[in-house]
């Protein structure tokens, strides 16, 4: 180094700036790995916002003229004056990063705000729709973003509140897989590897926030052109987690490699914290498992979903069966044909329920009157209210069969008059899994492709994950979670939040996930729509992007039961749990855009509508999202309070007392000490946050990330 500080020594005494660079520079490359996993951190990536309202001072890029297919011009501006001129508004533009700084104007409408990701912001949520038939169960949510910022995001609402996170990132396979600041990388980029570390190392580095340090775990798939780096890149991330890499067969018949043996896998990495270990489970993962024990036994609906589910297809199978308060009172006879509901023989007291479909045709039970009673009487009969309108299940043979060997154990009648029934403890998983994964359940044609197909038979999405795979995954780390919140932040079309409503079917639990996935249009697609005019931020090429194609869409069908064409799902789920698809779920879930506030509105409460779903967030996504606070200045939800007038502090400190569940109240002051008042006396079981303080120093905190 003595070489090198002579010639800096000269350097500064002939040009002080330069001598100034170079000692900067030296500094930074002493600073580098020289074992290990060594890679160019490249400059930080930026994302394109469509649809935000440009503004004097943005950062923006010029878009091409449209109906131009080339997307080259990726020079970067601030705006700095807008002006309205012959009608529209237009924006005086300087040239960032350059020697010799370029100006011009354009109209307002051909630019596009970037956000690079060394910048400062200020995320606020915006609702586009939900799906509610989980009654008061929490929320999935879908967050339409571009999956840096929305983990930014997430630092404010589930900081160290994650019990697992699955992914499954782009395997930058040069295909046009994935994109590096606004370009698709290729396969003959001499720095495509780098670029991909460094894109995952920032998420990463993000992502260790948000897991739980004290138990949770990290998934990740990937196949053989990253493994080695990505191993590489987890333990120099994660230093202090248990890391295991299985691999698991997903392509049975093979993929052809040239010069080399046919791929049928990929690999899993499982980064686990704290105790988090896999629990054991009826198979090692070698083979498919049969029926696994569950928590409750299945009832099924009376009225037949299958094939001939017609009144006329069986006449003797549709009749009333009375209903007073949750419980079955009697079984009628079958109506004649001629006779419709209401001309059954009256009950005093109670409701006659037929097997009525759901756009009131009318349909027909499962059995004959004299069956339905012999199982009222054994009390395999129960009522079931869903989505609004009284049901009537049974106990299928196949459960029964368990109950008499002993695998099912009853309990008794309830009060409703049925038997109350559970698997029995005898049945306890013994199996630890393997690291090598063999399960047809994990092929993702069969149970990936033909899933989503199934769901939306009109819409495409190459490379599903097996809906299986993604939930033996978490099934190992959740199982004993019952109330787990899971991310996936390259969510897809949403298979991880999927896999999560079928594990709370099977066990009754109410984990909740959240998706992040961003709305980006394929490759091919883009060509097209830019012939026709149109470009990024029109509603026609948003509509074909992934969130709102086909994420959203996918979920809406699974929890439904309908596909996006209002038609029963057509086909059955296979392997742990089997029931038809058109049943769907009883869950709810609510979709959101990420977008970006001015801090100063935030400050001044002018963002409150859009800063409200992320406190809804962060208390548990359960029941409705405050967004206005009315006259009084305060309101308290099912999970959360506002209260924004202190002069109301005692109505709204009595409303939180009176309320039970409620587990954080958002107090919006700028004074400490009204703050500090309000947090005397709230109960001890409610957790007191300032806003906008808390919102505010957390972003401002995260600025200047390691890039």
């Amino acid at each position: 180094m003595s070489r090198l500080t002579e010639l800096l020594r000269q350097a500064r005494k002939a040009d002080p700036q330069l001598g100034a660079d170079l000692e900067a520079e030296i500094a930074a490359l002493t600073k580098r790995r020289t074992f290990g996993l060594v890679f160019e951190p490249h400059q930080p990536e930026a994302v394109e916002l469509p649809g935000r309202p440009v503004r004097r001072g943005d950062k923006v890029r010029v878009l091409p003229p449209r109906g131009e297919t080339k997307t080259d011009d990726q020079r970067l501006w601030r705006v700095t004056r807008i002006e309205r001129a012959d009608g529209q508004r237009l924006a005086h533009l300087a040239e960032l990063d350059a020697e010799e700084p370029a100006a011009c104007s354009v109209p307002a409408d051909d630019v596009v705000v970037v956000a690079e990701f060394r910048d400062r912001i200020y995320p606020g949520l915006v609702e586009t729709g939900r799906v509610e038939q989980g009654g008061d169960k929490p929320f999935h949510s879908v967050i339409n973003a571009e999956n840096y910022h929305a983990l930014e995001m997430l630092t404010y609402t589930h900081r160290h509140s994650i019990d697992a996170i699955y992914i499954d990132p782009p395997y930058n396979t040069g295909a046009k897989d994935w994109k590096y600041n606004n370009n698709y990388v290729e396969g003959d980029d001499d720095y495509r590897h780098s670029k991909w570390l460094a894109f995952m190392e920032r998420r990463l580095k993000i992502a260790r926030e948000l897991l739980n340090p004290d138990d949770s775990v990290l998934i990740v798939t990937i196949d053989e052109k990253e493994y080695l780096r990505l191993g590489l890149l987890l333990e120099q991330t994660f230093p202090e987690a248990r890391i295991q890499m299985i691999t698991s067969v997903i392509n049975p018949s093979g993929s052809q490699r040239s010069q080399g043996f046919w791929r049928t896998d990929e690999y899993i990495f499982f980064v686990m914290f704290g105790p988090s270990s896999p629990v054991a489970w009826i198979s090692d993962m070698t083979r498919d498992a049969k029926q696994p024990p569950k928590r409750r036994a299945i009832w099924n609906s009376l009225r037949r979903r299958g094939s001939n589910n017609q009144r006329s297809d069986r006449p003797g199978s549709f009749y009333p069966i009375y209903v007073k308060d949750g419980s079955i009172v009697s079984i009628g006879s079958a109506l004649a044909p001629h006779e419709n509901p209401g001309d059954e023989p009256p009950v005093p007291g109670t409701t006659a329920v037929y097997p009525l479909k759901e756009d009131g045709a009318h349909g027909r039970y499962e059995c004959s009157p004299s069956t339905a009673n012999d199982l009222l009487r054994r009390g395999l009969l129960r009522v079931k209210e869903h989505r609004g309108q009284i049901g009537v299940q049974y106990l299928r043979q196949s459960e029964i069969s368990r109950l008499e060997r002993g695998e099912l154990v009853s309990h008794g009648l309830n009060e409703f008059g049925f038997m109350d029934i559970e698997w029995s403890e005898t049945l306890a998983p013994v199996l630890k899994p393997k690291t090598a994964w063999s399960m047809p359940s994990h092929d993702a044609d069969q149970a990936g492709t033909r899933v989503n197909r199934l769901l939306m038979p009109d819409r495409k999405f190459p490379f599903a994950k097996s809906l299986y795979a993604v939930e033996d995954s978490l099934r190992f780390f959740v199982a004993n979670k019952p109330d787990a919140v899971i991310l996936d932040f390259f969510a897809g079309s949403g298979t991880t939040a999927h896999a999560v409503m079928r594990l709370n079917k099977q066990d009754g639990g109410e984990r909740r996930s959240i998706s992040v996935t961003n709305n980006e249009v394929s490759a091919d697609e883009q060509t097209g729509l830019r012939k026709r005019r149109l470009r990024p931020g029109d509603a026609e090429w948003e509509s074909l992007g992934i969130c709102d194609y086909i994420t959203k869409p996918r979920l809406t069908a699974a929890i439904t039961g309908q596909t996006p064409q209002g038609e029963p799902v057509r086909g059955d789920y296979k392997f742990t749990d089997e029931f038809p698809m058109s049943e769907g779920f009883d869950e709810n879930a609510a979709f959101f855009t990420l977008n970006y506030e001015a801090p100063l509105s935030v400050r001044h409460n002018r963002a409150f509508e859009r800063v409200a779903p992320m406190l809804w967030l962060r208390a548990g996504s359960r029941g409705r999202i405050i967004y206005d606070l009315g006259e009084d200045g305060w309101d308290v939800a099912e999970s959360h309070g506002v209260l924004e007038n202190l002069d109301q502090a005692d109505e709204f400190i009595a409303a939180v007392s009176a309320r039970e569940g409620v587990e954080i109240a958002f107090v919006v002051t700028d004074d400490d000490s009204a703050f500090q008042m309000v947090c005397r006396e709230l109960p001890s079981e409610v957790v007191p946050v300032r806003l906008y303080e808390s919102y505010l120093q957390n972003f401002e905190i995260n600025t200047g990330r390691s890039l």
